[in-house]
């Protein structure tokens, strides 16, 4: 017992370590995107920590495997390059043994990663959803905050407000600068701008939102050239467009793992079984990752780490392209993924095996050529 729980201390301080350094890599890199979004109108800044929140569950469902399979090989790693596996041998610590006692931190993982892929994650995504069509429903004078230049529709239109009332219906100080395309809308035109005194939001029967401003100017023309025509006009109607939310969420990564129980549509089919292969991967990962980790304290700690990082891509790699043609029709529910499973589970027992049986043979060899000595 000794042994299992320096053994297992050593594996989850590495892995939570490892998945705390990748979970903060993902999220910023996701961060910084839905900051891009709210920067241009298109995302309320306001809801950039709770869609970051209720991703969390979901980063993780991968990050866990990756990060217990990391786990392993520096945790055992250092154990090898320190000899401390050597003394464990001596007393008799098999790989098997190894195996068996690494098998029950990775229950605990596979444990934690099933109930976020089939239970947290689907939620999260359906309140990161819930949030994304709340913002759709905004407008441009939604999203506006005073005093600064923001930019929507692709950086087509540029809209300015010197202030802002409370309840976002009446502004002041309006600048719009809107690039004019052909109706091809492949090339520019010249370039719209207005100008005007104050402003306030009007929202018709259809449902259309218009900013009608007061007291102002329009420009139109080319910068650069002369030709401009100049309208006074005290007022005008200019349509509020919706902001574009690049939505990276699906409606079935938001459906409850219950209701894609005996569906028989593909898709759900795909997405059941995406869900079951996260806890049957942490199990080949570790399969995988006690041969692994078997280094000689000449070589270093790290000999083994990128081909083993290569074979986990490889792992994943052909989960997703699998997952995939499973959407499509491509391969038949009862295959699945599980083949893919199966494969690695496969490549985790020949590594696991392979050096006794090398060993054993080379036994035999020996003992060949000294009898026919």
């Amino acid at each position: 017992m000794i042994v299992f729980r320096y053994l297992s201390r050593e594996v989850l301080l590495t892995m939570s370590a490892v998945s705390a350094v990748l979970l903060i890599i993902i999220m910023s890199g996701r961060f910084i995107r839905y900051l891009a979004q709210a920067a241009q109108g298109a995302l309320d800044p306001g809801v950039l920590l709770w869609i970051m929140a209720f991703r969390i569950p979901g980063f993780l469902e991968l990050i866990l495997p990756l990060g217990l399979f990391l786990g392993f090989l520096l945790a055992y790693g250092r154990l090898y390059l320190d000899s401390e596996m050597t003394v464990l041998s001596a007393t008799g610590m098999s790989q098997q043994r190894l195996l068996g006692y690494s098998m029950l931190p990775a229950v605990v993982v596979a444990v934690l990663a099933g109930w976020l892929s089939m239970g947290l994650a689907p939620q999260g995504v359906g309140h990161v959803a819930k949030i994304l069509n709340q913002q759709s429903t905004l407008t441009e004078l939604d999203t506006l905050e005073p005093g600064r230049f923001q930019s929507m529709k692709n950086g087509l239109r540029v809209t300015y407000a010197e202030s802002l009332a409370d309840d976002r219906k009446e502004l002041s100080g309006v600048f719009i600068s809107e690039k004019q395309l052909t109706r091809a809308g492949d090339k520019e035109r010249g370039i719209a701008v207005l100008v005007a005194d104050k402003g306030h939001q009007e929202i018709k029967a259809d449902g259309s939102r218009y900013l009608i401003l007061q007291n102002g100017y329009r420009f139109d023309g080319n910068p650069g050239q002369a030709n401009y025509r100049a309208i006074k006009y005290e007022t005008y109607g200019v349509l509020l467009p919706k902001p574009e939310v690049a939505a990276d969420v699906t409606e079935r990564e938001a459906m409850p793992t219950h209701a894609l129980l005996g569906s028989d549509d593909k898709r759900l089919q795909s997405e059941l079984q995406w869900r079951l292969s996260m806890p049957i991967l942490v199990f080949v990962v570790t399969l995988l990752a006690v041969p692994l980790s078997r280094v000689n304290p000449r070589q270093g700690r790290f000999l083994k780490l990128l081909p083993a990082i290569l074979l986990y891509m490889a792992y994943l790699s052909l989960l997703i392209a699998a997952r995939s043609a499973l959407d499509k029709g491509k391969i038949p529910p009862v295959l699945g993924l599980w083949w893919v499973h199966l494969i690695f589970a496969a490549v985790g027992a020949l590594l696991l095996y392979w050096e006794p049986l090398r060993l054993r043979w080379a036994a035999r060899r020996a003992g060949r050529a000294v009898a026919h000595a």
